[in-house]
Order: C-alpha cells, then sequence, then structure tokens
C-alpha cells in the first residue's frame, strides 16, 4: 500500500469516526422531476436610493471617471464578471413615486424631483429609462422594471410597457423613436407595484389583488411574444395571509410571479453595527438569515395550494443584511460597509434559493452598489469588491445547472442556550457535467469536517475555492482593496464516491468535481 492511499484511509478513518457533519448528493436524474437552478436567482437591485445609481452606476458623461454614456466601466467589468442575470430598477419605494416620462427626452428639459423616501434630495433625472436599459445591454442583463401603482394611473405603466416593448406603429413607440431609439427593448420583467402594504400604498391584501388584477390587465404583451413576466407585490417576511390572498384572488392567466421580502435585521428599533459587531449580533443575523428557509417553505407550500403545477414564480426580490448606517453619512442613504458576516448571509440565502429553485425562480439582492448589502462600493474615482461580490462570483457556476438535491446533516453552532446549525450547502451539475457543491460554514470559532457521498467515476478529481478571513469583522477597504478574496481551497479529498472537506470558520467554499 503507497503512502498516498494510506493517509486517504486514515483520512476516511478519522472522519468516520469524528465527522457528525453529512451530505448525501443524490445522482443526475433520480429526482422523480429535474429542476433547473434559474439564472435570475442570482439577480440585482438598483434603486434610485442613496449613491446607488448617482455615483455609483452613473458619474455623467462628462466625468472624469472612465465611463461609457455615462456608466462607469469599471462597474460594467465588475458586473458582467458577476454574470448578473437581471437588474431591479428603479425601486423599491422610490418605484412608487417614479413617473418614468420625468426621465425621457434631452436631459436638460427633465424636471428635477425630490426623492422623498431617501435622503430628501434632489435629482434632475439624468438618468432615466433609455439610460437604464441602454445600461443593461452594456451589462448584458436582463431589466426588471417596478411600475409604479401607488402613486401613478393604469395608463402611465400601459404607456410604460408599450415605449419600450413595441416595435410598431403607435403613439408611445414614435415618442420613443423621436428620443433616438429604434427599436424596442422587448422588457420581459415587470414589477406591478412594490411593497402595497407599506410604502407602496398601505394597501390591504385584497385592495391590492384587485389593483393588481385591474394594472396586469393593461400591462400588454405587444410583441405577443409570450415572455411577458408580471410579478405581484410580496408579502413581508411571515405574512403567509399575503400570499394566501394573492394566490386566490388573482387569476393564473395575469400572474407570472409573486414577490417576498425578508432582510436579515437584528431588530429594526436597533439595527446594530456594520463592523463593530459582536458575535450575539453576528449569531441573531445568522437566525434571520436562515429565517428565509421557513419563510420560501412556508409561502411556497400556500402558493402549491392553488398553483400545483408550479407554473408560478416565488420572486425573492428584496433580501440581504441590514444595519445601521456608517457613522457620519447621510441616514437616508444605506450606506453600510460589507463584512465575512455578509458573506455568511449571501451563502446560506443563496444555498436555500437553490435548494428551492423548483418555486424560487428570481431574486435580487438589496442593492448592487453603495446600498445595504451591497456588491460594490465606490468613492470617487475608487472602486472595491465586498465579500458578498466574491461569493455571488463563486456561486455562478449554478446559474442555470440541474439541482443536485441533498441530504444533510449538520453539527450545530451554540451561543449559550441558542443553536444553529453550522453548515449550508447545495449542488448542481451543470451542462458539461461538472458537478459544483457550495458549502458554509458559520460556526464562529470551529472548522467543520463533512463527509460527502456523491455519485463519481473512479478517475474523478475535485478543486475549490475558498472565502474566508482572520476576523468575522474584517472587510475590503479603499486602503485595502483586497483583503478578502477567494483563495484556492485544498482541505477537501475524493476516494471511492467519498468526498472529505474540512471548511474553516466562518467561511465558503464552492468546490469542483469532474
Amino acid at each position: 500500500m503507497n503512502k498516498l492511499k494510506l493517509s486517504i484511509l486514515l483520512l476516511l478513518s478519522y472522519f468516520s469516526a469524528n465527522a457528525q457533519n453529512s451530505i448525501k448528493i443524490d445522482p443526475p436524474g433520480k429526482a422523480s422531476a429535474e429542476v433547473k437552478i434559474s439564472k435570475h436567482i442570482y439577480g440585482h437591485f438598483a434603486e434610485h436610493l442613496g449613491a446607488c445609481i448617482y455615483g455609483g452606476f452613473y458619474v455623467g458623461e462628462n466625468s472624469k471617471i472612465p465611463n461609457t454614456n455615462g456608466v462607469r466601466n469599471d462597474v460594467v467589468a465588475a458586473l458582467k464578471n458577476l454574470k448578473i442575470p437581471n437588474l431591479r430598477w428603479p425601486g423599491g419605494c422610490f418605484a412608487d413615486t417614479y413617473h418614468w416620462k420625468d426621465g425621457i427626452g434631452p436631459k436638460e428639459k427633465r424636471p428635477s424631483i425630490v426623492n422623498t423616501w431617501w435622503g430628501g434630495v434632489t435629482e434632475n433625472n439624468s438618468f432615466g429609462t433609455h439610460d437604464f436599459l441602454n445600461m443593461c445591454e452594456l451589462l448584458g442583463t436582463e431589466p426588471y422594471l417596478a411600475g409604479n401603482i401607488g402613486s401613478g394611473t393604469v395608463q402611465e405603466l400601459a404607456d410604460w410597457v408599450q415605449y419600450v416593448n413595441f416595435s410598431g406603429e403607435s403613439p408611445m413607440s414614435k415618442v420613443r423613436r423621436e428620443n433616438g431609439r429604434d427599436k424596442p427593448w422587448k422588457v420581459k420583467f415587470w414589477g406591478i407595484g412594490n411593497e402595497a402594504w407599506g410604502c407602496g400604498g398601505n394597501m390591504t391584501a385584497d385592495y391590492y389583488a384587485n389593483e393588481y388584477r385591474k394594472y396586469a390587465t393593461f400591462v400588454s404583451d405587444w410583441n405577443k411574444s409570450g415572455d411577458l413576466f408580471r410579478i405581484a407585490s410580496g408579502a413581508n417576511s411571515g405574512d403567509y395571509n399575503w400570499t394566501e390572498t394573492l394566490m386566490k384572488n388573482i387569476p393564473g392567466s395575469l400572474l407570472e410571479g409573486v414577490a417576498l421580502h425578508h432582510y436579515s435585521v437584528i431588530d429594526w428599533n436597533k439595527k446594530g453595527p456594520s463592523t463593530d459587531f459582536n458575535e450575539q449580533q453576528y449569531f441573531t443575523t445568522m437566525q434571520r438569515a436562515l429565517q428565509m428557509e421557513e419563510l420560501v417553505t412556508k409561502h411556497s407550500a400556500i402558493m402549491d395550494k392553488y398553483d400545483p403545477q408550479k407554473k408560478i414564480a416565488l420572486v425573492v426580490d428584496e433580501w440581504g443584511g441590514w444595519y445601521e448606517v456608517e457613522p457620519g453619512t447621510n441616514p437616508g442613504f444605506l450606506y453600510q460597509q460589507n463584512t465575512m458576516r455578509d458573506a455568511m448571509i449571501a451563502g446560506v440565502t443563496l444555498n436555500i434559493f437553490n435548494n428551492h429553485s423548483d418555486r424560487v425562480r428570481m431574486a435580487n439582492l438589496a442593492q448592487a452598489i453603495n446600498v445595504l448589502q451591497a456588491v460594490i462600493l465606490t468613492k470617487e474615482e475608487k472602486m472595491i469588491l465586498t465579500p458578498t461580490y466574491h461569493v455571488m462570483e463563486m456561486y455562478n457556476v449554478h446559474q442555470d445547472a440541474t439541482l443536485l438535491p441533498l441530504e444533510l446533516k449538520s453539527k450545530d453552532y451554540v451561543m449559550g442556550n441558542q443553536k444553529l446549525p453550522a453548515v449550508s450547502g447545495s449542488a448542481s451539475v451543470d451542462a458539461k457535467g461538472l458537478t459544483h457543491i457550495s458549502l458554509v460554514n458559520i460556526d464562529s470559532k470551529n472548522a467543520q469536517e463533512i463527509s460527502i457521498d456523491l455519485p463519481t467515476s473512479k478517475n474523478a478529481s475535485v478543486s475549490g475555492r475558498v472565502l474566508a478571513s482572520g476576523k468575522l469583522q474584517d472587510y475590503n477597504s479603499f486602503e485595502s482593496p483586497k483583503k478578502i478574496q477567494p483563495a484556492a481551497f485544498k482541505d477537501a479529498k475524493l476516494n471511492a464516491g467519498k468526498l472529505l472537506v474540512k471548511v474553516p470558520p466562518f467561511a465558503v467554499v464552492v468546490l469542483e468535481v469532474k
């Protein structure tokens, strides 16, 4: 017996004696119906909020910062590398006070508006429909437009759809051509309002269901493509009655998706700091993040009652961590740093979405740049990538791959008399036959040894990357922009269909088996 085989046997013996974390992965085709992990689960969100649009995406054509039609070139390159599949705009709460016709035509003639939701700042509407949709083409991503039903009208939304989607002769396509765009953008994804239970109008579920039916009727598929995807303003976290009411009262012929919003917030009255947090605050944040499993499961069960064929998607179009703003910044701008805690939120949440991809077929991290759990932070000409960015880049191997269902048993991460499962995971096989396994260890102190059973050939090999750091509170700063970034992962051994992995404390690992 050579030394390599002996070391593997000793490792196997060690794991069998000590590993309580185990994963069994079903082979492709075993499930009764194979499920694709939609790439749209990895969507993003760009609201007119703080420095997300102005100063984040958009610096203007005359800026010294390299740009294309006012959009930062470094941001475009970073997001293309992330393979973002869709981008939601213009809100958020801002959407239900936004009137799209203010943002078209010559920029010098566009009226200024006051952003009453976020900081009370005055905006000049220099970033409007053409600017956003052309930017989406530059990014290679699909736009997701959030329509105004809070302060808008049915006619206003119907005109917007006609303006951006109709290729023939009509009043709105004529105006579009006068504004310099001949061919329509063919926008597929449309939100019919946002948070109708709150900033979108403080409506009851029954009232909103009727409003939705009216608006959705006039959101016409001008190109007769059958691709129009209308998304209802969905529940706030555990408001299951909201989902029940929508599913019961809105005909499936008018509905392609139902939204859900959930943030990992310690306490809405005392959110805690983004970087100077303690372990109890970290533990509570992870409780909130892992609650997504319960929310998705229960909302999906309600949808199953009315839509057993799962034609309607659950769209989690706002999710992420929410803390107090950075000291000295405008409280209405929601600017916060992004630490290894946020990497944990991203990893476990995306695993949940992957594992429920039969119903969750779209999601949007809040938000892309400079707001909440951003993937990018900018400061004048500087730009940094956050730990959340790196997790989403590592996970993009799951986009449009086939889900591999798994059975997971995890040790506990213990805090006082409370406990959470330490290990989270999901797996998929892509079109090339490569298996990818994403693992998260949220335990702040202990590495986790995991034994994974998976069907492989005799000649299979494993490689991987890991995102880890010395402290939970570590982050990338403008002074040290590459403090946290993915590195090659070496603590994975494969032998006879068993994969043995040791994941460091508070780390994310993505493995590739071929």
